[in-house]
């Protein structure tokens, strides 16, 4: 009986030095910095994904570990559902437990996309196709369609031009194209939903969407912040008497691709739906992406009687209240005399 009492005893002392060496030898592992195939690497979670799956995808994009590892980690935690679905960035230094910490946090990986004042629908969307880190859900042909674009993204005009706001997103690595043109759109509603609240009285703007039209032409025709009020002035006048706008960045915008750097007399006479010299009052959609400073002064514009400008070659314009003294200004700004 002794003896199978000391054979019993050192079994369990042997297996509790087993379990304290594979125990020490696991947290070991656990808390070693990740083998990585690459600097950085990122890793889209789908929503519903378990954690035996996130560790074969976590090996599938480079994690050089056993596959049930982060599985079996997670259960043993209890951190399991808690997991997150989203982008998450695993870095050199990492170890497992930083990894499956971040994710049941929801620690996402942050990126940035930048929609520039004066873009076009086109010159966005092409951003978005070249970001590595979007997930491209919207075809090639719908990009190139715009009214199934925007019939896509619930939008009841033949156009999304002006609809989505110039601005710096931030979202989480593997967000889709769509998603972040919808984050545009929605921002845009409630810039002019407050710009149009706060206008001054008597515009002759009837809705919105033309105070989005106008302020889209003020976005293209000067970059200087203290002449945005004056040179939506000068258009909010013309559009009191009938008088045509006649402003070049709507003509340029009707030619398209026909557009080469330069325009031509032929082309203020060729008639587009957004030639404003051949047609009266404002084009049937904004011609651009326009800030929150060009549509407030869209819908403040300096009160004057000025009808014209032209650009004196330095960022600044000549404002003139009549024809002859707009012919000055243009013999000596443009054509130098």
């Amino acid at each position: 009986m002794r003896w199978l009492f000391k054979t019993l005893l050192w079994l369990i002392v042997l297996g509790v030095i087993t379990a304290a060496a594979v125990g020490g030898l696991a947290y070991y592992w656990v808390n070693k910095p990740l083998v990585l195939q690459s600097p950085e690497i990122d890793v889209r979670i789908p929503s519903g994904a378990g954690p035996m799956r996130i560790g074969q995808l976590l090996v599938d994009q480079g994690v050089e570990m056993p596959a049930p590892a982060f599985g079996w980690l997670a259960r043993l935690t209890g951190q399991d559902r808690s997991i997150q679905a989203g982008g998450y960035q695993i870095r050199q230094g990492d170890t497992l437990v930083d990894v499956l910490r971040r994710m049941a946090q929801g620690e996402v990986t942050q990126r940035r996309v930048a929609f520039i004042e004066g873009w076009t629908v086109d010159q966005i969307t092409a951003t978005l196709a070249k970001h590595p880190d979007v997930n491209q859900t919207l075809e090639d042909e719908l990009l190139s369609n715009h009214a199934e674009l925007a019939s896509r993204l619930g939008v009841d005009k033949q156009r999304l031009e002006g609809l989505l706001f110039p601005d710096t997103y931030v979202f989480s690595v593997g967000t889709s194209d769509e998603e972040i043109l919808l984050r545009a759109l929605r921002t845009q509603d409630k810039v002019l939903e407050d710009a149009w609240r706060n206008r001054a009285p008597d515009l002759p703007l009837k809705n919105p969407y033309e105070a989005l039209i106008l302020a889209s032409i003020v976005e293209k025709e000067t970059g200087r912040a203290d002449e945005r009020r004056r040179v939506a002035g000068v258009f909010i006048n013309r559009l009191r008497v009938g008088m045509p706008l006649q402003t070049d960045p709507t003509v340029i915008y009707g030619m398209g691709d026909r557009y080469k750097g330069r325009i031509r007399k032929a082309d203020l006479r060729r008639d587009t739906p957004w030639n404003t010299y051949t047609r009266p009052g404002l084009p049937p959609t904004p011609i651009a992406a326009a800030s929150r400073a060009s549509l407030e002064a869209a819908l403040n514009p300096e009160n004057h009687d000025y009808f014209y400008f032209v650009a004196r070659g330095d960022g600044t314009s000549a404002f003139a209240k009549d024809l002859r003294q707009h012919n000055r200004n243009v013999a000596k700004y443009i054509l130098g005399r």
